[in-house]
């Protein structure tokens, strides 16, 4: 993985200083070397932060294609590319390197834009084409890989990371409209916090000429329609269907010229993933396991059980509340986005334990629940709008089941309090996902806490209307079964803003680990995006097919497990402890007196309150605190205006 910068302008001659000064912001995504190129007439530069994963030793960029016209900068891995590479050379490309990454160029040379339809992996890049004087950028199917853009003056400007357009010029300022919008709805297709700030859309690609920018869809999850009737097969099939292709996506990603590790919580996603690539790797894999100092959020006993059973090597790394507070300004910072748990943190942590253990790849259990219906909120969809045969009475046990065994997941994952307005995100579905119902909640108790002047101008939206206007509601949405509409929407927001920023890339590439996802493989999300919905979710199993598909790779613990959410504990249950006075201190203090946003006198109102709460709203307005104190730490990190 690596860090990448790209520069066109239409008419001003780039400074090299300011690629310079861009791509060495990125250094942390690839401290293995720096490299740049401006074009002659000085309008258009590449620069690139590399992490040496794949040919060590010939695999550097910007990389050119025979004739020098066009020229590429990647940040990911492009799997099972060597059959690609003997491919372009027997038909007479000469290929520079022995990386994946030249694969996209060659590509690009025969088929143009639709060579990202050959391309397997986690990605993004920015390709200038000289001979049609057009830059061609890309991303990833899910947003695995990050790429922003911004336009400011005559030129367009891309970065790996925000801070990389602040650091070429860009103005730091805040998106008022997106930081409402991004509590309410787990953030937006393309808009960011900040202003002028843009994200190309996973599954999309941008085109950009002298004249012209259009930013275009290339891959969708295209759900099957609930009302069509594929024959029916026994669970096993499914289970064996989903098994080849999963086994398929570990074995590829253990590909490397480094050693390769595993993330490994007591999930049953990361579980399979190690199970799976144990069978394939030689000699024990190393297995790196957070815990935590609070039994209710420490999963080191079923991950140890699990990694002697994978015959790894299991390396615990402990945590506590004080390394969560003395490391959560640099975390934030690196992650770009809100938090409303120090989980992301702890994510920083072990990335940094992994690279002083002297690895450079891991592979982790990200993106199963968005594909499987993991999430405790999915099940609660399962039970609510997907009814067909389901008797009413067991239906209704089950969902107060459901919220006994959850109690982490209360504000986060599943409803607490009163849902905002959300009239019209259900005439458009007939339904309001349990995600987004919960999200509102949580919103409703943030407005609380907003300004006047935000409230006037912000207070009457949906914020789903905005999302929904980006999205192709007849052809992804309409006639799906409701499940399939909410795993939908999670992926575009949640998913790519959240999960794999706060939880993947960000938190990896802070101290240069490369995360590898074999969920998120999108021959893995095609078979199961075919397979009926209750091989994701069947009575209060989540993951169904999954758990049968690894049944032999996993323990017997982890088989029968319910779906835990990765959580550290939080900061309100420990107020004698440094992350809560962290927090305290935060939110009383000089940044949150700056931001327009909020009413301080409110929050600390809040604050004052929080020691006489139970502990289950101790946990949910531990969020909310998360995310305030996180918007302070932008606020000063960035210098952010207004």
């Amino acid at each position: 993985m690596c860090g990448i910068v790209a520069l066109f302008s239409r008419t001003s001659p780039v400074e090299a200083e300011t690629v310079r000064r861009a791509v060495g912001r990125l250094h942390h995504r690839g401290p293995d070397g720096q490299r740049q190129w401006i074009s002659e007439d000085r309008r258009v530069a590449l620069g690139h932060a590399r992490l040496s994963i794949i040919d060590l030793h010939t695999g550097d960029q910007p990389i050119a294609n025979e004739n020098e016209d066009i020229r590429i900068v990647v940040n990911g891995e492009f799997y099972a590319y060597e059959p690609i590479r003997k491919e372009l050379e027997g038909k007479g490309h000469r290929l520079r390197t022995r990386s994946d990454s030249e694969i996209a160029l060659h590509l690009y040379e025969d088929l143009g834009v639709h060579c990202l339809h050959r391309l397997r992996g986690e990605f993004a890049f920015v390709l200038w084409d000289g001979v049609n004087r057009r830059v061609f950028a890309a991303r990833d199917r899910f947003g695995i890989k990050p790429l922003f853009y911004a336009v400011h003056g005559d030129a367009i400007y891309f970065a790996s990371e925000v801070k990389g357009l602040f650091a070429a010029g860009v103005p730091a300022r805040w998106d008022e409209e997106s930081l409402y919008n991004a509590v309410e709805m787990g953030g937006h297709q393309m808009r960011t916090l900040y202003a002028g700030v843009f994200q190309i859309p996973p599954g999309h690609y941008l085109l950009a000429t002298d004249t012209h920018l259009q930013i275009n869809r290339y891959w969708d999850f295209d759900y099957p329609l609930a009302a069509s009737h594929a024959s029916p097969r026994s669970d096993a099939d499914y289970a064996a269907e989903f098994r080849e292709a999963l086994d398929e996506a570990v074995r590829i990603r253990l590909r490397a010229d480094v050693p390769v590790g595993c993330y490994l919580s007591g999930g049953l996603d990361s579980c399979s993933v190690l199970g799976l690539a144990a069978r394939h790797h030689q000699g024990p894999i190393r297995a790196f396991t957070l815990s935590f100092d609070h039994a209710q959020y420490d999963e080191q006993v079923q991950a140890r059980e699990m990694a002697a059973k994978a015959n790894a090597d299991f390396v615990p790394i402990p945590l506590h509340q004080d390394d969560l507070a003395d490391h959560f300004f640099p975390a934030v910072l690196q992650s770009e986005t809100l938090c409303n748990n120090a989980h992301g943190v702890a994510k920083y942590l072990l990335s940094r334990a992994v690279r002083d253990a002297g690895y450079k790849v891991v592979i982790t259990g990200e993106g199963s629940d968005e594909i499987l219906g993991g999430y405790a909120h999915f099940r609660r969809d399962m039970l609510l709008y997907n009814q067909a045969g389901q008797d009413p009475a067991v239906a209704k046990r089950m969902l107060a089941e459901l919220e006994k065994l959850n109690p982490a997941s209360r504000g986060m994952l599943l409803p607490d309090g009163e849902a905002g307005p959300l009239d019209g995100l259900k005439r458009l579905l007939g339904f309001v996902p349990s995600w987004c119902e919960t999200f509102s909640a949580r919103s409703m108790k943030i407005r609380a806490l907003l300004s006047t002047d935000t409230l006037q101008k912000f207070g009457r939206r949906e914020g789903y209307s905005a999302l929904l206007s980006d999205l192709d509601v007849e052809r992804q949405l309409a006639g799906r079964e409701p499940v399939h509409q909410s795993l939908y929407l999670w992926s575009k927001t949640v998913l790519p803003n959240y999960i794999l920023t706060l939880l993947g890339d960000r938190m990896e590439m802070g101290h240069s680990i490369e995360g590898r996802v074999p969920f998120l493989d999108h021959h893995v999300v095609e078979v199961v995006r075919s397979q009926p919905v209750n091989q994701k979710i069947r009575g209060m199993t989540e993951k169904y097919v999954l758990r049968e598909a690894a049944r032999d790779v996993i323990t017997d613990t982890i088989y029968h497990r319910q779906k835990h959410p990765f959580l550290t504990p939080p900061a309100t249950l420990n107020p004698e402890q440094k992350l809560a006075t962290l927090v305290q201190d935060t939110l009383r203090g000089p940044e949150l007196a700056a931001i327009p946003f909020f009413d301080q006198r409110k929050v600390v109102s809040l604050l004052d309150g929080i020691s006489r709460m139970d502990e289950g709203s101790r946990v949910v307005f531990d969020q909310i605190l998360m995310l305030l104190t996180s918007v302070c730490i932008l606020q000063k990190g960035f210098r952010l205006a207004a």
